[in-house]
């Protein structure tokens, strides 16, 4: 049966998206209306041609016949509108949200900011009128009059800012003199630009016989018109930014655009100067530190072709360019590449559908491949491409593992063992710069022993148990809990504990330990401010400190060539998380905070601090030997059904009663009862979320199993139906694919 309804969004360039109306399609544009399409319908009461676009196609209104108008026209051709309904079409039925949801994703700015306008006030006589002008208007004591006439003496136009808050000049004063002939005033449209001119442009540096490889393959299928995704494993420090400029440079040779995504806005300062470097004014950013002129404008720009390449972070895949020929994801192994509200979409998947809209390639680079990728290039879905050396020709640096048991054992009771001591002192001595990375992440939230090491795990998931307030010990996979132990089960000592340490704890511990150093700090309490990330990273650049404290975001894509020493402090925490992950994430971030040193001519030292040195994540990481640890976890998930082997789908719930959402989540697990053993497909729980209870809201969640993804969209689709027939309200039902945090 054909469909012959379609349910429009009107105006969707203005201030807001609103509630989608049902119009019938005329037999004569049934061929030319699909999702998508940009379409002209009578709207109000009266019938007003308005512009709209349509977000889904039925069979049977959900209007009374009627009462429903008729669609009057559909524009043919590509439209940048166009193609972003389809993406949010497509990420409503990959990730299951509304499409008004999905939509407000794909339509990065949705309230029009005023134009910036640039006044100028222009001298209209010559320089000895303007002289004499002056000399009158002192005699009358007319101050501000003169004022401006002798500025005008020296430069003929003046922005007319500086006149009314350098200057204190008033708009009558100006008045008066425009009045009297002697100025005039003349204002142009101008875009705020949130980047800072870099002055001469640079050419790209002459690259190595791998990354010449690498560039010519790309851009040899491109030509031939093969659109596809390729990955860049490239070891830290190996030009991989190189590699992007040079596929950049052909890509906007023949009139395309390039959205390069960057996982963080603390990596925005030293990628966006490389950049700017090389492709001069045609280079913009979009991110959440930008004020809603700066990011409406950017989007003007790019809808114009004002702009070749944009660089931000996931939201940035939404830049409204016409034709988008390449999609870069550096770093893409980075968790900040999923969304986590809804639609909780992956920048990398979107990313692909994105190209499939545009007729683009795709170039997914890290020095640490996230799982998923690494395994879609090991069976052939990506193109796969390695960097093995350094672009300096340096070596990768020498790398300790410092067992924190026997420092304990020695009675070394500060968070610097005695080696990472002994080489801060001698690069302190010597002038070389210092970075030290203390790995929080999950660093309050599991049980471990001091002493041998020993982590709580849970004896149905081999995830770690958390601790909760009520002093229990769970499992936010599966529901299982114990009590919390005095004593570790493993060697008896009494210290077992969790872990507490900020980066300002370090700062006093080293000063204790080495004096009084330079150093900055770099977490989320000093990059609050827009320009912090900035000010931070080019002081320590210009070496204004000689050490740099910090969390994750200290380690990931930055070049610093005088550091010579990073000690990673606590490295197994990660590994505590209460995630199937965890192993993976420990890798990585070790792997990156290793790469920051020796980046220069110097060769390079590291000091992996840990209780649990003999982990295969911290040891394939001090090696850097990411083929190994990727075979070896590719086990452990196997074991456990996780992905790349298998795909998860987590159902959310949240309810205002304890028990609804367990309730709920028994419900819904019954209605896929047999669904479920007719695929083979595995449930956990229902079991409470990791943090329970937010703002009076209990949340709860059930997790879905599946080595064929399609299997668990089917099952969202029937729990979507579910949900719509017994009167849910969808927003506390929230589904979540392959998830990247613990719930």
């Amino acid at each position: 049966m054909q469909k012959t309804y379609a349910r429009v969004i009107i105006d969707i360039s203005h201030e807001k998206v609103d509630r989608p109306f049902c119009y019938k399609v005329p037999e004569y544009l049934l061929e030319k209306v699909e999702v998508g399409s940009c379409v002209e319908v009578p709207f109000g009461k009266g019938n007003t041609l308005r512009k709209g676009y349509v977000i889904e196609l039925m069979e049977k209104p959900d209007f009374a016949l009627e009462l429903i108008k008729e669609i009057r026209n559909a524009q043919t051709g590509v439209q940048v509108e166009n193609k972003l309904i389809k993406l949010a079409h497509w990420i409503r039925e990959e990730y299951g949200s509304t499409m008004i949801q999905a939509l407000q994703t794909v339509l990065p700015v949705k309230q029009k900011v005023k134009q910036k306008e640039n006044r100028i006030l222009l001298r209209k006589c010559t320089k000895e009128e303007a002289n004499l002008q002056a000399e009158i208007c002192e005699k009358k004591h007319q101050v501000a009059k003169a004022r401006v006439l002798k500025a005008l003496v020296e430069d003929e136009q003046i922005p007319y800012t500086l006149l009314t808050q350098k200057l204190h000049v008033t708009a009558s004063t100006i008045n008066s003199l425009k009045k009297a002939g002697l100025v005039e005033e003349i204002s142009e449209l101008t875009y705020r630009n949130p980047l800072k001119n870099q002055g001469t442009l640079t050419k790209g540096k002459i690259l190595s016989e791998a990354q010449e490889k690498i560039v010519n393959d790309v851009w040899e299928d491109y030509k031939n018109g093969i659109r596809k995704t390729y990955l860049i494993h490239g070891i830290t420090g190996s030009g991989k930014t190189e590699v992007y400029m040079a596929l950049i440079e052909k890509v906007v040779a023949q009139g395309k655009a390039v959205i390069m995504l960057i996982p963080e806005i603390a990596l925005t300062f030293q990628t966006v100067m490389r950049f700017q470097r090389r492709f001069g004014d045609r280079v913009s950013i979009l991110n959440s530190t930008l004020s809603a002129g700066e990011k409406y404008d950017q989007c003007e720009r790019a809808k114009k072709g004002e702009i070749d390449i944009i660089i931000g972070p996931r939201s940035a895949l939404f830049t409204p360019f016409e034709n988008v020929g390449l999609i870069l994801i550096d770093e893409e192994h980075e968790n900040t590449y999923k969304s986590e509200s809804m639609p909780k979409y992956h920048a990398r998947e979107v990313a692909e559908e994105l190209a499939r809209l545009h007729g683009a390639s795709v170039v997914l680079g890290s020095a640490t491949p996230s799982m998923e990728s690494y395994h879609k290039a090991m069976v052939g879905e990506y193109g796969l491409f390695t960097l093995k050396e350094r672009l300096t020709g340096g070596c990768l640096p020498t790398v300790y593992i410092e067992d924190l048991r026997e420092e304990m054992k020695k009675g070394n009771r500060t968070i610097f063992s005695d080696r990472l001591q002994e080489l801060i002192r001698d690069r302190l001595e010597k002038k070389e710069q210092i970075m030290l990375f203390l790995n929080r992440r999950g660093y309050s939230g599991f049980i471990s022993c001091r002493s041998c090491g020993h982590v709580m795990k849970c004896p149905h998931c081999d995830v770690s148990l958390s601790k909760h307030t009520n002093g229990r010990l769970v499992c936010h996979y599966c529901g299982y809990e114990q009590a919390n132990v005095a004593n570790c089960p493993e060697c008896g000592s009494k210290y077992i504990l969790g872990f507490k340490a900020g980066t300002q704890k370090v700062e006093e511990s080293f000063r204790q330990l080495f004096g009084d150093v330079s150093i900055l700090r770099m977490d989320r309490d000093t990059t609050k401010t827009k320009d912090s990330y900035e000010e931070i990273l080019s002081d320590f650049m210009e070496e204004k400190a000689q050490v740099l404290i910090g969390t994750q975001m200290i380690v990931k894509g930055h070049d610093f060539p005088k550091v010579t020493l990073v000690g990673i402090l606590a490295a197994d925490l990660s590994l505590g998380v209460n995630d199937y992950r965890a192993g993976e994430r420990t890798f990585q971030l070790l792997t990156q905070a290793a790469g920051r040193a020796g980046r220069g001519k110097i060769p390079g030292e590291v000091v992996i601090q840990s209780y649990q040195p003999e982990h295969y994540s911290i040891q394939r990481a001090a090696q850097q030997d990411y083929e190994r640890f990727y075979e070896e976890e590719l086990m452990y998930r196997n074991l456990g059904g996780y992905p790349p082997v298998s795909d998860m789908l987590m159902i959310q719930i949240y309810e205002k009663e304890e028990q609804a959402g367990i309730l709920l989540g028994n419900r819904m697990k019954e209605y896929l009862k047999e669904f479920a053993f007719a695929n083979r497909m595995s449930m956990i729980g229902p079991a409470n979320a990791g943090v329970s209870k937010i703002n009076d809201v209990y949340r709860s969640c059930l997790i879905l199993k599946h080595r064929d993804k399609n299997v668990l969209k089917e099952a969202k689709t029937r729990l979507e139906g579910l949900l719509g027939s017994c009167g849910i309200d969808g927003k506390i039902v929230q589904f979540d694919f392959n998830p990247m945090n613990s719930f």
